[in-house]
């Protein structure tokens, strides 16, 4: 997520109360999660597992939870709770506006595009050119979507990450301020729920078909021409590549990676990142003729038992 301005160290670490480490004037761009960052980004960490991925990322802001030697070139924000003070940072740079209408005013539609009875259009949404949004759909703040695009009714666009941080209390949300991005020719079923950054873009690629009641966690990208069958689950940070092909009841971990025009079958469990151009079958997912053959194996049991009793 990237600021509407720059602003400088001193001006950020002013907003979230806390020291920091650095020019007061050093530059800060925007603020994003560790797997997206890009120079001028704002990255938090509060584990010391993971102090020096973050230090040692592409983001040049380190909002972390100890006093540690600062990277060249780089600055830090010393806070005692990163991740509450990463929320102050959204909550300020992408605050929650309520509604007060169903179609937003300054919603973007784009010529020859219909939008049935009861949709909800929500605050600078972007809709292309020649799509159907059908009834009851809801489509959050700030969405793209392309050009010739057709969403069922019941779907939902842009709702939070199931991103939590367990605290003594109870679950702590992280916030989410990111983006649903549609392309182009792209066809969602009835109640699919497609949920937004943290940070980033949760991203349906050109040419990609939907089936009915698929989740699609945030921050993932789903590549072009892909085609996903109903009851899907596709985990947070996952990248789906071009025309990969996902059938029922599959479901996913979270940041894995699935090759370009592999074919997942019905009910696997993707428990790993696997290659393109492959089949693949069972929970834990294994290439579908290995994890076949192996239950052709299993069927034997039983007889090889009886044949042994009989020796």
């Amino acid at each position: 997520m990237k600021f509407p301005n720059p602003h400088t160290l001193k001006q950020i670490a002013q907003l979230i109360d806390c020291d920091y480490i650095g020019a007061d004037n050093f530059q800060v761009l925007g603020m994003n999660e560790i797997h997206v960052v890009e120079s001028g980004d704002i990255v938090f960490v509060d584990h010391p597992k993971y102090y020096d991925k973050a230090l040692q990322s592409n983001a040049t802001i380190i909002l972390i939870n100890k006093d540690v030697d600062c990277p060249e070139g780089k600055a830090l924000l010393i806070s005692d709770d990163p991740f509450r003070d990463f929320n102050k940072l959204t909550h300020h740079f992408k605050p929650f506006k309520a509604a007060n209408a169903s179609v937003s005013a300054s919603a973007k539609i784009g010529e020859n595009t219909i939008l049935q009875p009861n949709c909800f259009i929500g605050n600078n949404v972007i809709i292309g050119d020649n799509c159907v949004i059908h009834a009851n759909v809801t489509i959050y703040d700030d969405a793209v979507i392309g050009n010739n695009v057709t969403i069922h009714s019941g779907t939902i666009l842009g709702a939070s990450a199931f991103y939590y941080k367990n605290r003594a209390e109870g679950f702590d949300q992280l916030v989410s301020g990111g983006r649903v991005v549609i392309e182009n020719n792209v066809d969602i079923g009835a109640l699919c729920t497609i949920d937004k950054g943290v940070t980033g873009d949760t991203i349906i690629g050109a040419g990609s078909k939907l089936d009915n009641q698929i989740q699609v966690g945030h921050d993932t990208v789903i590549g072009k021409k892909c085609l996903i069958a109903s009851q899907v689950g596709i985990a947070g940070c996952c990248i789906i590549e071009d025309e990969v092909t996902i059938w029922g009841q599959v479901g996913t971990n979270s940041g894995i990676t699935i090759g370009k025009k592999a074919v997942i079958l019905g009910q696997t469990g993707v428990t790993k990142s696997v290659a393109g151009g492959k089949s693949y079958f069972g929970t834990p997912i294994e290439e579908s003729r290995v994890k076949l053959k192996e239950l052709a194996y299993v069927k034997r049991i039983p007889s090889i038992i009886e044949q042994l009793k009989n020796k």
